[in-house]
């Protein structure tokens, strides 16, 4: 089986000899291909023929997989292709040549229905010492044996300098080449197919990174004159040129997922997304990935990140237009101030009554839904809710890099993990809390120059507050930031690890065996929660079968005293004792009421 995405962009092998090279330089007065149709041959350069609508074409009969090849603008300046499927010496180098039907797929695969996944979220770099797709494909055996069913990888698209987060990306077709080849990335994705898993990306259409973005120089109408973002120029949706625009990133979203097998994507901070046009930009792709994933009988998923909180762009079916699920950033924030008491920044809102609005998080969904100031509106399908306790940005954008158990009691922490696999919403796990891991997750990238001092700066200016003592603020720009960052597998071995890893699989086994059998009876509105004491939350979710699923848990280092709840079979339970009468201090139980499977 062999799989290639046709798109106007770029550089496409022919049917037979050569290659034809496409560029949208709207800007440009002319513009010249430069290749070198073999290792030992000289470089050539071919002037391009202008088409209509600012694009540029050239044929080069001699080149092939494997070419190094690159634009020159105007006759003086030499940009990589920003549709390029390879760039192995990064955004300011040749992009080359890819055949993207040279990797032969061996599993058959249609993906896995929505409420079956349970996402783990890694980043390719740091997730094993050797940082690569290979290393991350070794370690898939585990997640897969833990009860995990989606991994969804930090972005991908190639950047400047060495190391980095990802999502600074300037071509956004091209995986970066420090994890591996294309073909590498192929077989990970093929691999993971094998073992069950599916694989998920995060993509970022929202900005360009500041390092190795040519565009400004030939296709300034990739950015808009009206819109900003919080990361520089807002690309253009709407204005002049924007329709090659949103075609551009709108057949990124599909070469992903038909060219590598992704089964989904995760749009990072599509808040920051401006378009006034209708059908807007996000709507639009969500449409087209349904159409290819209908079309190719895959169930493929789309998932938000979007702090305007909108319940109109969620569906708990896969429609066109709409979204599957949004990370809850409402259920971290919740969970996290009443563990720590921490109330800077946007912990402020949560900690006047953070029981209180978790327990509206568990029975609506959001906590705080578009336009909201204060807790309300209506309930959200909680399946379309994405919870985790910690994640690349709620970790790695402290000062510190500090997990949740590092922040509060082991105890709380370990209930916390819990409380986000076992409810209706779709659990999700940042790489190494399934074994309690110490290593922190910082911020890194390998800037160089006036950027590299700039972000020291920013930092610097950020954090400032919360450096204290002797305590020294790590260097994002220092491989030893890197490495800090990385996960040391020994604790996956130790005593503790293994103690996590088993509770883990656990929960996740009781939410196969009990949650998902359900998730498509679960009723729209309805579930109530009731406070028990201090610290203790009792929670019952109802379904259209009429069965209920129930939650005792006492979120707090003291015993709470409570009255038994009604007869009912027991899912699971961590630390629970005795009748119900008095509920230990971190302690929970689940319950279905009889009938249910």
């Amino acid at each position: 089986m062999r799989r290639t995405h046709t798109m106007p962009f770029g550089a496409r092998l022919l049917a037979g000899d050569g290659a034809r090279f496409s560029l949208w330089a709207p800007a440009a007065q002319e513009a010249a291909l430069w290749y070198r149709p073999s290792p030992n041959a000289a470089a050539r350069t071919i002037a391009a023929t202008r088409a209509d609508g600012g694009w540029w074409q050239a044929n080069a009969g001699d080149a092939g997989a494997g070419t190094p090849y690159r634009w020159l603008i105007d006759g003086k300046l030499p940009v990589p292709d920003p549709a390029s499927r390879s760039n192995p010496w990064g955004p300011h180098e040749p992009s080359v040549l890819v055949e993207p039907a040279s990797y032969a797929w061996k599993t058959e695969w249609a993906g896995r229905p929505w409420n079956e996944l349970v996402f783990y979220e890694l980043h390719v770099g740091s997730f094993t010492p050797a940082g690569t797709y290979d290393g991350a494909l070794r370690r898939l055996p585990e997640l897969a044996a833990l009860g995990f069913t989606a991994i969804e990888l930090m972005p991908l698209a190639s950047y400047g300098g060495q190391w980095g987060w990802g999502y600074d990306g300037v071509l956004p077709f091209a995986p970066n080449a420090s994890y591996g080849s294309p073909d590498d990335l192929k077989r990970l994705v093929d691999e993971a197919h094998a073992l069950g898993l599916c694989v998920f990306l995060d993509v970022v259409y929202n900005h360009f990174g500041p390092d190795g973005n040519y565009l400004h120089a030939y296709a300034p109408q990739f950015f808009s004159s009206s819109h900003a973002s919080p990361w520089g120029a807002a690309i253009n949706f709407d204005q002049e040129g924007s329709a090659v625009v949103r075609d551009f990133f709108v057949h990124n979203a599909l070469y992903w997922i038909e060219e590598f097998g992704m089964d989904g994507l995760r749009l990072d901070a599509v808040h920051a997304i401006a378009d006034d046009s209708r059908p807007d930009i996000l709507q639009e792709l969500s449409a087209r990935v349904r159409g290819l994933a209908t079309a190719q009988k895959r169930q493929v998923h789309l998932v938000l990140e979007n702090e305007k909180n909108q319940p109109a762009r969620l569906s708990s079916s896969p429609e066109p237009g709409l979204y599957d699920a949004q990370w809850n950033d409402d259920f971290h924030h919740a969970v996290h101030v009443a563990l720590t008491d921490e109330s800077q920044g946007y912990y402020a809102k949560f900690a006047r009554h953070p029981l209180a609005l978790l327990a509206r998080v568990l029975t609506h969904g959001f906590a705080f839904p578009e336009g909201a100031s204060v807790a309300g509106g209506d309930p959200v399908p909680l399946s379309c809710m994405v919870n985790f306790i910690g994640n690349h940005d709620q970790i790695g954008n402290r000062a510190f890099g500090e997990r949740l158990g590092q922040l509060a009691p082991a105890e709380g922490a370990e209930l916390a993990l819990l409380l986000a696999v076992l409810t209706p919403a779709t659990p999700m796990v940042f790489m190494g809390d399934e074994f309690a891991a110490s290593t922190p997750f910082l911020y890194f990238a390998n800037w160089d120059g006036p950027l590299r001092d700039a972000v020291r700066e920013g930092r610097a200016r950020e954090f400032g507050h919360a450096v204290t003592g002797n305590a020294v603020l790590p260097d994002p720009c220092d491989v030893a930031t890197l490495q800090a960052s990385q996960l040391r597998w020994d604790e996956s071995a130790s005593a503790t690890g293994q103690a996590r890893k088993a509770l883990l699989q656990r929960a996740l086994a009781a939410r196969r065996t009990w949650l998902q059998p359900l998730a498509q009876q679960l009723a729209a509105h309805g579930h109530v929660a009731e406070f028990v004491g201090e610290s203790g939350l009792r929670v019952a979710w109802h379904y259209q079968d009429g069965t209920t699923l129930g939650m005792e848990m006492n979120l707090g280092p003291d015993a709470v005293e409570a009255t038994p709840s009604a007869a009912a079979v027991e899912v699971f339970s961590h630390r629970w004792a005795g009748d119900g009468r008095l509920w230990a201090p971190w302690s929970a139980r689940w319950t279905c009421s009889e009938g249910a499977p």
